[in-house]
């Protein structure tokens, strides 16, 4: 099967997404790495040997996304005080820390790829040939942003964070369905349980029946990412980190490496679990049938002979 048999699939470089495919794991590195390119690295190091699909970036013009009046702002960091717009060049990666990155996943098997914020970050990443783009919760609202990575022809995976209906309706028509995956997500950090909404799931896929969805989870704990699977999210996101207690605003809604390590393992176990929905007498129940059941039944029977 393929994209173009299905339309709820999507092809991210040589993996297919969606219904029926293993549900597609990403570590959201973002700016987690604080700006140090062996952090960075290291960050990977911890998404292969937890088993994720991809890691994620974050692509920035900081005079084009840091408003012009927050500039000269100075803040205290743990490299100094200095201005909001030195900062924001402090975490930043150009090309030779991305090139870097592109080399050292492509060595270790695994996907990258960012969230560019502004047009020109856009075309910043065209040099590098990536499985997809993503369009931060942020960035939902951007039109111009949103028609420039349209144009790219890559699969775009869509946050929904802090958004209406009404605006997430106005950016998949602006994206176009076809190569689009929507992401749930609630934009607090960390988000509280009662805001996670795990049931808009259930009303993305209802609402956009040709389109894959997944979750893009900002909650401490690995339950109700896993729990988002269990309601049908094909595309899992979720921030990772070397250290929680880190300088950083998203440390805290980052797993660490040991969690990571089990986010994975039960994800993939309730993908086994979720079975296809089809009721069916399994060769290891024929033992307990036989001991257990005193009537074995018409259908019983031609089930365990067609099983045995």
């Amino acid at each position: 099967m393929t994209a173009d048999l299905n339309p709820r699939l999507r092809r991210l470089g040589d993996r297919l997404v969606g219904p029926g495919q293993p549900v597609y794991l990403i570590g959201e590195i973002g700016i987690n790495h604080n700006g140090d390119l062996d952090n960075a690295l290291k960050l990977i190091d911890s998404a292969v040997e937890a088993g994720l699909d991809a890691v994620k970036f974050q692509k920035r013009t900081p005079e084009v996304c840091t408003p012009r009046d927050q500039w000269d702002i100075e803040r205290d960091t743990p490299w100094g005080r200095m201005t909001y717009l030195d900062y924001r060049h402090r975490v930043e990666f150009g090309e030779a820390e991305y090139r870097a990155i592109d080399s050292y996943a492509r060595d270790k098997g695994i996907h990258w790829f960012a969230s560019p914020w502004d047009v020109e970050s856009v075309d910043f990443l065209s040099q590098f040939d990536l499985p997809a783009h993503k369009v931060a919760s942020a960035s939902l609202t951007d039109d111009q942003l949103l028609r420039a990575l349209r144009a790219t022809g890559r699969t775009i995976v869509l946050s929904t964070g802090m958004s209406t209906p009404e605006q997430i309706r106005h950016a998949v028509e602006v994206l176009g369905s076809r190569n689009t995956v929507l992401l749930h997500a609630t934009s607090t950090y960390p988000a509280p349980p009662e805001e996670l909404n795990l049931r808009m799931i259930d009303t993305l896929m209802a609402d956009y029946p040709n389109v894959p969805i997944g979750y893009s989870g900002h909650e401490t704990g690995l339950q109700t990412t896993v729990a988002a699977v269990a309601r049908g999210a094909v595309m899992v996101e979720r921030h990772i980190t070397l250290d929680r207690a880190m300088w950083g605003s998203d440390q805290a809604a980052s797993v660490e490496p040991s969690g990571l390590v089990r986010l994975v393992r039960d994800i993939r176990v309730i993908e086994q679990a979720l079975g296809d929905g089809v009721k069916q007498v399994y060769p290891g129940e024929l033992a307990a049938m036989r001991k257990l059941r005193r009537v074995a039944g018409v259908v019983a029977e031609a089930q365990a002979g067609a099983v045995a």
